[in-house]
């Protein structure tokens, strides 16, 4: 019979409750709750910077990723004081603004953060545009093929772009940009690339949204950036066997086609000590020009 236990330690100020901290979360890789905790303060200055400001979704495994999962958009019950929430219809998100509530969140065996694409208070004023392209199979050996040839076509039309792993199949590309498109003509930006992809490389890609239609091909998924939509939050820990994490790429790594398992909770911070924060030194960008030559067409 297991023996739990429990604990707290302060941070900035904050008690934070850790139990059962020898708890094995990702039993392949040996990582325990207490390892998890330790890379989430790895993690914190990155993974926090990405969810702050937005309604927070996570996916907690109380009993490891083999275990049954639920997705949580509720604030869970009951809420430390240093815990600050927002309210969108009807539901109180988790801010995630802090260490404490990180680790609190933590604790609780939340594996995975997923942000809004809306910012809270600014339902409609993205600040990135955000294309997933998401493989139809679950092996899918294409998809860093696809991201590049979708990188390809962007730079064709001016477009700096970042390629992160979705840490588990998937690839997303991340354009930031000025807050003056509503999600509406960004997705117009986003049908106008999809549809140009798929006619020039029809074994390729897709914009088929049903996935029972779509074969073997890979989804350009141009339609889930939209207000009240959520992605894994760069920098997320994933519930998968290699404990990957969502990453951004460069576009040297996508064309040598890395795989999303190649970073994960154990070596993460050593790639963050190398390369920094890649997201973090993309260029904000004017998309206006693209809306109106595309609307011309």
């Amino acid at each position: 019979m297991a023996v739990k236990t429990q604990g707290a330690i302060t941070v900035a100020g904050s008690e934070v409750t850790i139990s059962n901290p020898d708890k094995l979360l990702w039993p392949e890789m040996g990582i325990t709750k207490l390892m998890f905790l330790e890379r989430l303060i790895e993690l914190s200055p990155y993974l926090i910077k990405y969810c702050d400001g937005r309604y927070l979704t996570v996916i907690r495994y109380p009993n490891g990723i083999h275990g049954k999962s639920f997705y949580q958009k509720n604030c869970p019950e009951p809420i430390p004081e240093f815990v600050r929430t927002a309210e969108q219809n009807g539901i109180r998100y988790v801010v995630l603004d802090s260490l404490p509530t990180l680790l609190w969140l933590g604790n609780l065996a939340c594996l995975e953060y997923h942000a809004s694409f809306d910012r809270i208070g600014e339902p409609d004023k993205p600040t990135e545009w955000v294309i997933d392209i998401d493989p139809s199979l679950e092996e899918e050996p294409r998809i860093m093929e696809a991201a590049w040839l979708a990188g390809e076509l962007l730079r064709s039309l001016g477009i700096l772009s970042v390629p992160k792993t979705s840490g588990a199949t998937g690839v997303q590309i991340i354009v930031p940009v000025r807050p003056d498109l509503t999600f509406d003509e960004l997705r117009a930006i986003g049908r106008f690339v999809g549809e140009y992809l798929s006619r020039t490389h029809p074994k390729l890609f897709t914009v088929e949204r049903m996935k029972r239609n779509r074969g073997d091909l890979i989804y350009f998924d141009y339609l889930q950036h939209y207000q009240g939509k959520t992605l894994s939050a760069p920098y997320t820990p994933r519930a998968r066997a290699a404990a990957s994490v969502s990453a951004p790429l460069t576009w040297d790594e996508v064309r040598a086609d890395v795989r999303a398992a190649d970073y994960h909770l154990l070596n993460i911070g050593e790639r963050l000590l190398r390369r920094g924060d890649l997201l973090e030194r993309a260029p904000v960008q004017n998309l206006r020009p693209i809306l109106e030559f595309i609307r011309k067409k």
